[in-house]
């Protein structure tokens, strides 16, 4: 996204148990959507996106230790359901500072640099029971 860009839904992400992701992504998939596995081994889940539909499924490794911690979690106080609506924007910072005076406070952050795509991203707390992630990426995904 471009600088002062309004932000978008980028994606929902689905929180499920791991002997349900083959499942719920067969749905998906018979569906018409093209699911891509995302090596996130370091943070113990399994992910698998859709980028034009802007679906993911993520569910905890079985073998994961405490880096999943905070999906298994989810999992056992809510079960499995949305985990959060991740929304595109041009720069993470001035959204969550925004969020920040409203008292939501960052639950996640990650910046990562994988094959040419740089990454930002910001889970925030829910608010009002709104799970919101800012995402901004660039090139532009």
């Amino acid at each position: 996204m471009t600088a002062g860009s309004p932000m978008r839904v980028h994606h929902v992400v689905f929180c499920l148990q791991p002997e349900n992701l083959e499942r719920a992504s067969a749905l998906w998939t018979e569906w018409g959507l093209a699911f891509h596995e995302l090596d996130l081994d370091d943070l113990g889940v399994r992910v698998l996106i859709d980028w034009q539909s802007g679906i993911e499924l993520l569910a905890p490794r079985p073998d994961a230790g405490p880096e999943a911690a905070a999906f298994v979690t989810f999992l056992d106080e809510r079960g499995e359901g949305v985990y959060s609506v991740v929304m595109g924007v041009s720069e993470v910072d001035g959204p969550a500072a925004v969020a920040s005076r409203y008292g939501v406070p960052a639950a996640y952050e990650q910046r990562r640099d994988h094959g040419g795509l740089h990454l930002e991203e910001i889970m925030l707390a829910p608010f009002h029971g709104m799970p919101v992630t800012l995402l901004s990426t660039d090139p532009p995904l």
